[in-house]
């Protein structure tokens, strides 16, 4: 099997989703990719069971559509903050389990005409959809003001030298368009030398995670998602998130914490294990985390 199709944390993802002692497990695969866990939970939801897919990438799509042929597994061309809409699609009021890999898939990252990475060149894109409308990484570097691109950065992206890379950005456009991920990468490197950054990440890493939170309004669809969770699940059904960067995890920490429809049964992160991150390194900043819709409580939550 190829390297970058091995799905994070497939052990614990089964266990708390699919080893359960039901022959019809209804499961969510929020961020189906290229259908790694997809894969994983079909061949145990039982036999008349199945796994709800979604991506907001097509390409994701058909290699998901590749890989759990044969198997009882729906895909649909939707972001995980349209469960809703596609369960009533199905006519399916609640469900088992959901599963949400956040991030970026491997696939994704190797692909240069996404813009994803600045380890090859390519345009500077970032939608994870590339049929939508919305605005490309290029689009907000070449129109956001030098403060709003300080924003981004810092909330988004953490970094530090925020207020720096967006007056060189605005300062370099002026005189040229940036449209690539190695223009852009360049620029950020010219302005934040490694040995100012911290840690051994390359410089750019950070702004390019901030534009793609933008792009895609990232952080907005897990708390528009995380908040219609309850009313998805039956009494008893699981949510699994996996996250990569402490502003998911900290969404995902707090979300339900004055929910009563909700209880957590991790109290800290599961993480991969070391023949895990040194067989597969986007295993290396991975969390998982566990909520459980509480029996016997009503819909809404109290004094909502």
């Amino acid at each position: 099997m190829d390297a970058r199709h091995v799905p994070v944390l497939a052990a614990p993802v089964t266990f708390w989703l699919a080893d359960r002692a039901r022959d019809s497990l209804i499961l969510v695969d929020g961020t189906v990719g290229a259908g790694g866990h997809a894969r994983e939970l079909a061949e145990r939801v039982g036999t008349a069971g199945r796994v709800i897919g979604l991506d907001r990438d097509p390409n994701m799509l058909r290699l998901a559509r590749e890989r759990t042929a044969g198997l009882p597994v729906s895909l649909f061309h939707a972001s995980y903050s349209q469960i809703r809409e596609v369960l009533d699609e199905l006519g399916i009021a609640r469900v088992d389990g959901i599963l949400l890999d956040l991030g970026l898939s491997s696939d994704q990252l190797g692909w240069a005409d996404r813009g994803f990475s600045f380890a090859m060149d390519g345009p500077l894109d970032m939608r994870f959809d590339p049929e939508s409308a919305g605005p490309t990484a290029a689009d907000i570097v070449a129109r956001a003001s030098e403060s709003e691109l300080a924003r981004i950065f810092y909330e988004y992206g953490e970094e530090r030298f925020s207020r720096r890379i967006a007056r060189r950005i605005a300062e370099s456009r002026r005189q040229a368009p940036i449209r690539t991920t190695a223009e852009l990468a360049r620029l950020v490197r010219r302005t934040v030398p490694r040995a100012k950054h911290p840690g051994a990440i390359d410089p750019a890493t950070r702004v390019f995670q901030a534009l793609r939170i933008a792009v895609n309004d990232e952080l907005g669809e897990i708390e528009r998602t995380l908040k219609g969770i309850p009313d998805l699940l039956d009494p008893g059904g699981r949510l699994v998130v996996i996250s990569f960067h402490s502003l998911e995890d900290r969404l995902v920490k707090w979300a339900y914490r004055d929910d009563p429809r909700m209880t957590t049964l991790t109290k800290k992160p599961l993480t991969a294990t070391e023949d895990e991150k040194a067989s597969n390194p986007r295993a290396r900043s991975a969390k998982l985390r566990v909520m459980e819709r509480c029996p016997n409580q009503s819909s809404s939550p109290v004094g909502r």
